[in-house]
């Protein structure tokens, strides 16, 4: 079986999990992306830029909440469709590492699709929004 189950139901909660961001990843993955933005890696920068310290990128947030889902199915290739908003950013202290807390609930059913929200959450606070995928249904 890939995808979901055909008789899954608006308002069933999919999964939740938790995804761990530290600055090793971060590092890792503006190698992987070649984003070397220094708010990403430099305390100062990010400060003197008005953030709160070192953030996340947010695609790599979006990513995780991405990958979870993908990690959910027996084929990845039966996510359609995934789009977001980036709400707030993702802090990352050092030393240390944030909590990614991202959990999948059916939003509605179509005929061979589902629409799958994701909320994604650090400290019970959403960091990004309208968090939504079209998954195949099977």
């Amino acid at each position: 079986m890939a995808g979901l189950p055909e008789d899954v139901q608006p308002g069933a909660e999919l999964f939740s999990t938790t995804r761990t961001i530290d600055r090793d990843r971060l590092v890792r993955y503006a190698g992987a992306s070649g984003d070397f933005n220094p708010i990403h890696y430099n305390e100062r920068f990010a400060r003197d830029v008005g953030l709160p310290g070192v953030i996340a990128h947010g695609m790599l947030t979006m990513g995780l909440a991405g990958s979870a889902l993908a990690d959910h199915l027996v084929d990845p290739a039966d996510v359609l469709e995934f789009s977001t908003r980036f709400t707030r950013p993702v802090p990352v202290p050092d030393p240390g590492e944030v909590q990614v807390r991202i959990t999948a609930t059916v939003r509605s059913v179509q005929e061979d699709t589902a629409v799958v929200d994701l909320a994604v959450q650090v400290e019970g606070r959403a960091v990004l929004g309208k968090a939504q995928a079209v998954v195949r249904l099977r």
